[in-house]
């Protein structure tokens, strides 16, 4: 069983970037429209997923019996 951060979707590096960034721009949207407790929740969504997906990340191993 594999974590979730660990699916073959994540394995290009444009596409954690572009998760983090999507984070970020929307806790940027919720305190432009005077939500601070919801940017300080997208705030924690957007470090969670820069240190999952950008900082601690290691690619899944490729299995033997999936390569042609």
């Amino acid at each position: 069983m594999t974590k979730d951060s660990e699916h073959p979707f994540f394995r290009p590096l444009w596409r954690r970037i572009a998760l983090v960034a999507f984070c970020l721009v929307w806790a940027g949207i919720e305190f432009a429209m005077d939500s601070p407790t919801w940017g300080m929740i997208m705030l924690g969504f957007s470090a969670y997923a820069a240190w999952q997906y950008l900082f601690s990340y290691a690619p899944p191993p490729v299995d033997a019996d999936k390569k042609e």
